[in-house]
């Protein structure tokens, strides 16, 4: 690794003069970066240097602005110099020089990127909040355009779905929830725990080719790709309100109330909807590049959904497995929902503090990965 000694430099106008001393001849180089964002900008002529004494002249742009020099040796940019400049109306004034490593750089990148993982991805929904209700608006009626029922279908279709599974596991398989027998009961929980299932499914399963579906709009530079997914999220949450909606109705009608613990569904909704975003921007990334990732979902969340006690009680699966069932968050899901509907309780505070962490974590960390691997979509595409 590089040894610099006896460092020094010193501006004149807009050229930097840098001198130090080296262990031994090498070839040098430099390079100017953009120091808020930490962007390369350009690279300078490198130069042989067979003294031990080095005096190397570096000219900064002619642009207003502020720039960070790096100097090391070509073979080895473990350690560098580093020299913090501004330039004004031509003339630029620096900051003393000093040692960096790449560790460093790396970690001063880490700590200037670590604010905006939390800032990015709200305000990139917020402000493009228009485009993606137009997108939600199109992509549902685009889905019934030309149907006889219309629209109707987005009520039709989970009332449809929900009225399958509860057919088949509450009547045929005869399926139970505690000690009820009727099976209404277990019709109100299977469907409770259906309601977070459906929108999250629905959005994970698409999420996975809708950049290529979209390909063409990847070659629109201006165009916020980061909607595409979240589109598919917020046309499941109109799903789910759907779904709601009918669930409530069925309620009033079975147990003619609705307890006053239903208020604690946006505190649920919110974090399922950082997860379900999170999820999808990871997977829409990740499906370009892994073409056979859309069957492999399918499969995933089959298997998802039936290693999630959804149509059957957890009292059915062994003791050992309960134990590990927090560790699923449809799960915490899914019994927090039957917890506020169906119990009048409010939910468990623990395990929702922890979906809540986990949650945001989840979508910071699937931003951060969408963010950063679709400079390299339209190469792949």
């Amino acid at each position: 690794m590089a040894t610099f000694a006896n460092l020094r430099a010193e501006v004149e106008s807009r050229e930097i003069r840098a001198r130090f001393d080296l262990e031994k001849p090498c070839v040098i180089g430099w390079q100017i970066y953009d120091p808020s964002s930490g962007a390369f900008l350009f690279e300078g002529e490198w130069r042989e240097v067979r003294e031990p004494k080095v005096d190397l002249r570096v000219e900064l742009p002619a642009e207003d602005g502020e720039y960070r020099v790096h100097i090391a040796p070509v073979e080895e940019r473990g350690r560098f110099v580093v020299i913090d400049a501004r330039v004004n109306d031509g003339t630029a004034k620096i900051s003393p020089a000093r040692i960096g490593s790449l560790a460093a750089a790396r970690w001063e990148r880490f700590v200037r990127a670590a604010p905006k993982a939390f800032t990015l991805p709200v305000q990139s929904l917020w402000g493009n909040r228009k485009l993606i209700l137009t997108m939600v608006r199109r992509d549902i009626l685009a889905r019934y355009r030309g149907s006889f029922a219309g629209s109707l279908w987005s009520f039709l279709n989970p009332l449809l779905l929900m009225a399958t599974y509860a057919f088949v596991f509450g009547v045929v398989l005869k399926t139970r929830f505690g000690a009820d027998t009727s099976g209404v009961e277990y019709v109100l929980y299977f469907l409770a725990g259906m309601l977070p299932w459906l929108p999250f499914a629905e959005a994970v399963g698409r999420s996975t080719y809708v950049i290529p579906e979209h390909r063409n709009f990847v070659k629109r530079l201006v165009f916020p790709l980061d909607t595409l997914p979240a589109e598919l999220v917020f046309s499941g949450v109109v799903t789910e309100l759907f779904a709601l909606t009918i669930f409530l109705a069925g309620l009033l009608i079975v147990r003619h109330t609705i307890p006053i613990s239903a208020l604690w569904l946006p505190v649920l909704m919110v974090p399922q909807l950082m997860f379900t975003l999170g999820l999808c921007w990871f997977l829409a990334a990740l499906g370009i590049f892994v073409r056979d990732l859309s069957q492999i979902m399918n499969f995933a969340l089959t298997l998802w959904f039936f290693t999630t006690p959804i149509c059957y009680p957890e009292s059915s699966l062994p003791a050992r497995i309960r134990e590990f069932l927090w560790i699923n968050p449809i799960y915490d899901l899914v019994h927090a929902y039957r917890t506020v509907l169906l119990e009048g309780r409010a939910p468990d505070g623990p395990h929702l503090t922890m979906f809540w962490i986990a949650a945001g974590a989840i979508g910071i960390a699937g931003y951060a990965w969408f963010y950063r691997m679709r400079r390299s979509f339209a190469d792949v595409i």
